[in-house]
């Protein structure tokens, strides 16, 4: 057995029958916190500031946990935050082309990368004693209620017959972290590079049935009754479970720790205010309210207190233990040269 925690299946070809096109920037507006703002005027007439923060889609529960809170604050009480929710990738397009935005939120480091290097974000995002990663996630493995298929680890995965659903890695931060967390699993932490490539070879050939754009879509497909098995991350299978009764999340007993980032764009109107909420996501109020929301907390009181919520897998790999970012996402998720991308191609011509 290798997995810690324990969630009417379609039967169909074991292929990927489809891969959803990248398409147009989508954008979510979720309600805004503090007070607000005079209609047209992205300030109010009372000298509150609005601050835009852009981030992957599956962080709105933390969002819309913490800002509120934020706003009851000091720091945060002439503060209103607007939230704009997409894939990372499509955050990091909108940005690039000109979006205004003050804060971003990322599922991964590759698309913040992005924005360092046309300037964005400042080179030293990262410099803080976390990192610029205010809360975790872990990748899991959601599953029927009772387990039917009696999965119990990646190698379960590879089993004649099991069905997968699996974000687009291509566009979908939050995808890439799941192939990559069968990666880490198949390579034995990255040690055998070409076992590594051989796992999601056959996994995305002969086992993969749907790859949706975002993380949010392969759920909304799972809980339909597309698959057997559906790769995300802890937050999201977490959320979920909360809203379907039919579904399990499994802890492999092997398995990749996801790092989520968050930085202040440099060419934000707000950069003081945008500095406020930033830190506020660190401080012990923040960190509760985002581990109530799914997210696995940095501050080691807050770890404790939410101890029997998140159970450690056995071996918990961090990207930078797997061959890091600079080398995994162009070497895998390169939009041309990838080679799971060129697999997700293979797969669906």
């Amino acid at each position: 057995m290798d997995s810690v925690r324990t969630t009417d299946q379609r039967r169909g070809a074991p292929l990927l029958r489809r891969l959803l096109p990248l398409g147009t920037l989508l954008l979510t507006v979720a309600a805004c916190a503090g007070p607000a703002p005079d209609a047209g005027s992205p300030d109010a007439a009372d000298g509150s500031t609005t601050l835009h923060v852009m981030a992957f889609t599956s962080a709105a529960a933390g969002w819309n946990a913490s800002i509120p809170a934020f706003a009851n604050t000091e720091a945060g009480s002439d503060i209103n935050v607007r939230t704009t929710y997409a894939t990372s990738a499509e955050v990091a397009k909108a940005v690039l082309d000109g979006e205004p935005a003050d804060i971003v939120h990322l599922a991964d480091q590759g698309s913040l990368e992005r924005l360092v290097r046309q300037e964005k974000v400042a080179a030293d995002w990262n410099a803080g004693p976390y990192q610029g990663t205010p809360f975790h996630s872990i990748a899991t493995l959601v599953v029927r209620e009772g387990n039917p298929r009696n999965i119990r680890g990646w190698a379960d995965l590879l089993r004649p017959g099991i069905q997968v659903v699996a974000a687009n890695p291509v566009l979908s931060g939050s995808g890439k972290w799941g192939l990559m967390a069968a990666y880490a699993n198949a390579s034995d932490g990255g040690a055998n590079h070409d076992a590594g490539i051989d796992y999601l070879n056959k996994l995305i050939f002969e086992h993969v049935v749907e790859g949706p754009t975002t993380v949010a879509e392969s759920i909304d497909l799972f809980l339909a009754g597309t698959g057997d098995v559906l790769l995300a991350p802890e937050n999201t299978a977490l959320d979920a479970e909360r809203r379907s009764p039919g579904i399990e999340t499994l802890v492999p007993e092997r398995t990749l720790r996801i790092d989520t980032e968050v930085a202040a764009l440099r060419n934000g109107e707000h950069p003081d205010e945008a500095a406020r909420l930033v830190a506020y996501l660190y401080t012990p109020e923040a960190q509760r309210l985002w581990a109530e929301a799914g997210f696995r907390s940095v501050l080691p009181e807050v770890v404790a207190e939410f101890a029997a919520d998140f159970p450690q897998p056995q071996t918990l790999w961090t990207i930078d233990q797997i061959g890091g970012w600079a080398t995994l996402d162009p070497l895998l998720f390169d939009s041309e040269n990838g080679i799971v991308t060129k697999i997700f191609d293979q797969a669906t011509a």
